[in-house]
């Protein structure tokens, strides 16, 4: 049930204040035009639920966009980022450094899977990617090994929308558009087998040994050109793929077999959604580098990491003590006011034991959301952690209808979901109650029922 708190004047302005001339603003991955006829707009969050502009409570069930994990205007991360606002707005970090940043990249490495000890800040989750696959090249090319230049990605893969994130990535609408993208980049097989899998509790018996398609790649190319492979642990964007059992061990196996940096996209599944830290220590897998972003600083101010082990970041560590040694960073890299609502974050999450909560609900939510099997249309449900997808059998001749009316309908029923293809996407703020579970659920079979 929504909460009940009184609206304070500057609520009550922003529920005046809708704007009348909706034009300017190109909105990202959004059908602009249906949208701007039947705006939905959100002027005020709390805890699990948004304020929308007419007044009513919707309650999270995407954390935002897989970001907000530890729930909505939490008073630390508030308060942390007044603070230091007031202090220190902005510092550079070229040949300059403020103390938070340096407070903040210990605090994380102390949480990391051992020995990935350093990091290196970003922006995004974008910008994660894009500096994870530098440091690849970089990296191979300092250590006398320039011709490894190839990357490895996966189809059906998401990381971002940067010219290397699409070019490693695989979701062909995030492709096509865009030309030729990088050179040299190959595609290892989706692990979604739908026939063999449907209705899955966390891994998949089936599909471990796809993983040995890499090793056909690595035939066709040669190891000595390959510099990395970059894959999400749980394929997230895409609609919800957890890797099937043995998956990611064997990716690892070959990976160092060959000399191969393994990158783990964990702008998703990092900081707590699985109930571990990072998805790598979920699944006891140590990557090379992992990306990060969205839950850094619980989705209030853009701010991404990516960790690399000290074998990494030492190679660059060589030549003269004055020169630079990696030519790459962003203006806003560590910025003091980020790097503060990521200290309070990490706060929040250490004294709510938010990061390891999703492993507490996690068969409570798995119950819940197989509890809708038997919905009309429902193909298939998969789950890990305290994330969930249920696949939507789709209109012939109109793919993606029917999970956008079931996300227009909840959006009217006070829920919001995430929808990719004809795939509903939920992952909640990990402060999620059972009552709360209980609500989405509910909604979400109502809207089924209606045979959408």
């Amino acid at each position: 049930m929504a909460p009940e708190w009184p609206l304070e004047n500057s609520m009550s302005d922003r529920l005046n204040a809708t704007p009348n001339d909706l034009r300017a603003f190109w909105m990202p991955f959004t059908a602009n035009r249906q949208f701007k006829k039947e705006p939905r707009l959100f002027v005020g969050a709390k805890d699990m639920y948004y304020t929308t502009h007419d007044g009513r409570q919707v309650l999270d069930g995407t954390a935002g966009l897989w970001c907000v994990n530890a729930g909505h205007c939490r008073p630390k991360i508030t308060e942390a980022i007044r603070q230091q606002a007031g202090e220190l707005d902005y510092a550079p970090a070229f040949q300059l450094g403020h103390p938070k940043a340096f407070e903040l990249a210990n605090r994380l490495v102390d949480i990391a899977p051992e020995g990935l000890d350093h990091v290196l800040y970003t922006n995004s989750g974008s910008e994660s990617v894009e500096t994870a696959l530098k440091i690849a090249l970089a990296y191979h090319r300092v250590k006398g090994n320039g011709s490894r230049f190839r990357l490895i990605g996966r189809e059906r893969g998401y990381h971002g929308v940067n010219f290397g994130g699409i070019s490693v990535g695989g979701i062909v609408s995030n492709r096509k558009m865009f030309g030729t993208l990088l050179t040299g980049v190959d595609h290892m097989p989706h692990t979604h087998l739908p026939g063999k899998n449907n209705f899955t509790r966390g891994e998949p018996e089936h599909g471990g040994d796809i993983a040995s398609e890499l090793e056909r790649i690595v035939t066709l190319h040669d190891a000595s050109t390959i510099a990395a492979v970059i894959v999400e642990p749980v394929a997230g964007s895409t609609g919800v793929l957890i890797p099937p059992k043995g998956y990611l061990q064997k990716l690892r196996e070959i990976c160092t077999k060959h000399g191969i940096l393994l990158i783990f996209d964990e702008v998703i599944t990092g900081f707590g959604r699985l109930g571990a830290p990072f998805a790598a220590q979920y699944y006891d897998v140590k990557p090379d580098m992992i990306t990060t972003a969205k839950g850094l600083t619980n989705g209030v101010i853009p701010m991404g990491a990516v960790f690399v082990t000290s074998e990494i970041h030492d190679a660059f560590m060589q030549g003269p003590e004055h020169m630079i040694e990696f030519f790459h960073g962003y203006t806003y890299s560590g910025n003091p006011i980020a790097s503060a609502a990521a200290l309070a974050t990490l706060d929040t999450y250490k004294e709510e034991g938010l990061l390891t909560r999703a492993a507490e609900l996690s068969d409570y939510w798995a119950d819940a959301l197989h509890s809708l099997k038997d919905c009309p249309n429902v193909i298939d449900i998969r789950n890990t952690g305290l994330i969930g997808a249920i696949e939507l059998d789709p209109i012939a001749g109109e793919p993606t209808k029917r999970a956008f009316t079931a996300f227009l309908k909840a959006y009217e029923k006070g829920l919001l979901i995430r929808t990719t293809g004809d795939i509903i996407a939920l992952s909640p703020p990990l402060i999620i109650e059972k009552h709360h579970i209980d609500e989405l659920f509910g909604k979400l079979r109502e809207i089924l029922q209606n045979n959408i």
